[in-house]
């Protein structure tokens, strides 16, 4: 089961990179409603979003987790196709009710949000249940990275909803343009699920003592909420040094290379002693 998700994550994130290819081609806006920028970075994000919870959920007890990451992964393919299809018939994806067929995609997005919010929850209160097979430090990762998914969903909610409430009023252009000033925020905790078990994962096969893996990950933790929050301060008052679209970009991408980084250094490195593993479901 691990495998399909692995294979599923990887073929998204290709999707999303084909096109940036198709953007590098064709050209268009990268800002606005209808932008290739869209099937890229939602390919992407979601490819990395089924990697990371196909992984990281191993380390959660719970007997319905091959269940939750299938639904979520299976909700994360309907989002990239549904955005990808928008963007290729050339009309935006979300906050769009100019045709039936247009409303229906626009609900489906949200309703597939709603499952993915809903999944988040279940994982993360799980991850939070007692697991003495999980060190303190990958528990504490686990947790406090689930806890910031939690947030980049929050930011991604209230997005939606500031959008819907100016689709209802009757304006909306105007629905675009409010929803997107929140995506550094949204971007910015998207893949702290990543970043901390990798750093926890590194420092387990890199430091044989326990006290100091938990002291570095309790450092990482807080190092890695303040620069979140001051990045989504900055969001929320309109403070940006580039656009919001290019913000949030970076910030994934960040964040992201930073957990590849420390994943490709943890293995180069032999653990100093048995270290436990997650159950293997394949």
């Amino acid at each position: 089961m691990n495998r399909i998700g692995y294979l599923i994550g990887v073929t998204l994130v290709l999707a999303g990179l084909v096109h940036l290819g198709v953007f590098v081609v064709d050209g268009g806006p990268w800002e606005g409603a209808v932008s290739w920028r869209k099937p890229f970075t939602f390919g992407v994000s979601f490819g990395l979003s089924v990697l990371t919870l196909t992984w990281v959920s191993q380390f959660v007890r719970l007997r319905a987790r091959q269940v939750l990451v299938g639904v979520f992964t299976l909700a994360s393919v309907v989002e990239v196709a549904l955005i990808t299809l928008q963007a290729w018939r050339g009309v935006p994806s979300h906050f769009n009710m100019e045709t039936a067929l247009d409303t229906t995609i626009t609900r489906a997005l949200a309703a597939g949000g709603g499952v993915l919010v809903a999944i988040a929850i279940t994982l993360t209160i799980a991850a939070f249940r007692p697991n003495p097979d999980l060190t303190p430090s990958m528990r504490l990762a686990v947790r406090a990275g689930f806890a910031t998914l939690l947030a980049a969903m929050l930011f991604g909610a209230i997005m939606i909803a500031r959008g819907v409430i100016e689709v209802v009023s009757g304006d909306q252009r105007l629905a675009y343009t409010v929803a997107t000033t929140l995506k550094p925020a949204h971007a910015v905790f998207m893949h702290g699920i990543l970043l901390l078990p990798a750093l926890a994962w590194l420092l387990a096969r890199a430091l044989p003592t326990e006290a100091l893996r938990l002291r570095l990950i309790r450092l990482a933790t807080w190092t890695y909420t303040a620069f979140a929050t001051a990045v989504s301060a900055l969001a929320a008052t309109g403070i940006t040094i580039v656009s919001p679209s290019t913000a949030s970009l970076l910030c994934a991408a960040a964040i992201s290379g930073l957990a590849f980084t420390a994943l490709a250094l943890g293995i180069t490195k032999a653990p100093p002693h048995p270290q436990p593993n997650p159950p293997n479901d394949d």
